[in-house]
């Protein structure tokens, strides 16, 4: 690895270390878009007094209490009317019969007319933010629209679930899986946080709705990242995410902005067609999310790059190989530049980038 590259590294590893800590298993820290499944019934609430006397919930309060300064009686009066929800704790789970990865599929949930269509819409009602967010953070208007139109097809799938509710039954009554206690202790810290946004905000805690893990809003952000990207855009006093789709640009330009996005720089480089080129990719395809090579080394090893690039300026340019696999067909690779990596911050997914960066490009193109 270049000096270069160790440089490009460094910066990036606390935000690959804290979406470590919020992912789920390939989850957004942010979202759940690339493992949301379509709900049909409405949320069935059972048990509304399960944690008024929880030894869980004490000590979730003690803590609180003693570390951020909640007064306990407020706590109490709160988790008391907070309910289970058998439906979240089934939503988390992983299907019982998972099936194979395939990007076809994937991509044909997102690239579609009906997206399409409504990202079109979404960019000419709020051009005028949008171009003023690429201007404040650099991250291009497509990209934002991208993943916005990924999460909730711009608003119209945000989740009606009580982010109270949620966050608690998964904090407290995470089902039994073989990681259960890190996930346990993962929605523990994006409940502290709720609590903390929502004082912070003023707001009502039973007031917020969300998906079934918790995320918040047009771009679903968690409640780490509510405190820590998420701005009033709009300049009307207070954030909301779910109702100004100018506080949801700007919140997702700032979260791109500070995970590194790089102005005018690529996404993405097609790799040319030829066997060489496909297993040079295969080989250097490891699942890491961040650049672990140069443009150079790839090139020197037979790979070759099918984009009208200046190879010369471009030789230590730090890259990664996504695999984008589809069962019973060639798999497909990408080179993946620092953008890229920035887009794995929102969620881990290779899938999850490529098709926010996809569709993006696909609504640009409508547009023009």
């Amino acid at each position: 690895m270049t000096d270069s590259q160790r440089s490009l590294r460094r910066p990036l590893l606390g935000a690959a270390i804290a979406a470590a800590g919020l992912g789920l298993c390939g989850l957004s820290p942010l979202s759940m878009a690339a493992g949301k499944r379509r709900v049909a019934l409405r949320e069935e609430e059972i048990e509304p007094g399960r944690y008024r006397d929880n030894a869980q919930t004490q000590a979730f309060i003690d803590d609180m209490a003693t570390r951020h300064g909640f007064a306990r009686e407020q706590l109490a009066d709160w988790f008391g009317q907070t309910v289970y929800s058998a439906t979240v704790a089934r939503l988390i789970l992983p299907p019982a019969t998972p099936g194979r990865k395939s990007w076809r599929a994937y991509r044909s949930r997102f690239i579609e007319p009906i997206r399409i269509n409504a990202g079109v819409r979404f960019w000419q009602q709020n051009r005028a933010t949008l171009r003023r967010a690429e201007a404040e953070f650099g991250a291009p208007a497509s990209v934002i629209v991208g993943i916005i139109g990924v999460e909730t097809i711009y608003g119209r799938d945000m989740g009606t679930f009580r982010v109270m509710d949620s966050l608690s039954t998964l904090a407290f009554d995470y089902p039994a899986t073989p990681n259960r206690d890190a996930r346990s202790a993962m929605f523990r810290n994006q409940l502290s946080d709720y609590l903390l946004w929502c004082r912070d905000t003023g707001t009502d805690v039973f007031s917020v709705l969300g998906s079934y893990a918790g995320a918040v809003g047009i771009p679903q952000f968690m409640p780490t990242s509510l405190r820590e990207y998420a701005i009033d855009y709009d300049g009307d006093g207070h954030v909301d995410l779910r109702n100004s789709p100018t506080d949801a640009i700007g919140s997702v330009g700032r979260f791109l902005q500070l995970h590194g996005w790089e102005a005018g720089r690529p996404v993405v480089w097609r790799i040319a067609g030829d066997d060489g080129s496909r297993g040079v990719a295969a080989a250097a395809a490891d699942g890491e999310p961040w650049p672990t090579r140069t443009l150079n080394q790839l090139l020197k090893a037979g790979l070759r790059v099918d984009e009208p690039i200046d190879l010369a300026s471009e030789g230590e340019t730090g890259v990664l190989i996504a695999d984008l696999p589809t069962p019973d067909q060639p798999t497909e690779y990408r080179v993946g530049l620092r953008n890229f990596y920035v887009l794995t911050r929102y969620n881990r997914s290779f899938f999850y980038a490529l098709a926010v960066y996809e569709l993006g490009e696909a609504v640009k193109a409508a547009m023009s």
